[in-house]
């Protein structure tokens, strides 16, 4: 697995050469996740069944009861992760801010707590 190394602001980084890109990593695998999860479902014009159903699962009234899974479920789809082992999430009513956090096993090692959304 091999991807391009995002900066603080999600931007590629450039002018490193091989320090650009994660290869084979946990922080690979990490960012992936952070990656498909900012993806809304039918965003994607060459597969408009990828993403997340931010619209129909997590956004909204009285989703309560489905945010959690769905984010689970696309985190547990993501190429090289084998099993979430700690998964937080808190929802700020008065921002309307969700934040998540998650330790994953991966394919190469275990990831550090990471903030995915």
């Amino acid at each position: 697995m091999k991807y391009r190394a995002l900066d603080a602001n999600g931007d590629m980084t450039f002018g490193q050469g091989s320090q650009n890109f994660l290869v084979d990593s946990p922080a690979a695998v990490a960012q992936l996740v952070k990656t498909r999860l900012g993806l809304f479902q039918g965003e994607w014009f060459l597969d408009v069944t990828e993403g997340m159903p931010w619209a129909t699962q997590v956004l909204g009234a009285h989703t309560n009861a489905t945010y959690d899974l769905a984010i689970q479920e696309c985190i547990l789809d993501t190429e090289g992760v084998t099993e979430i082992v700690s998964y937080s999430s808190v929802r700020n009513p008065v921002t309307r801010a969700l934040t998540v956090t998650v330790t994953l096993n991966t394919a190469y090692g275990a990831t550090q707590p990471t903030q995915v959304i």
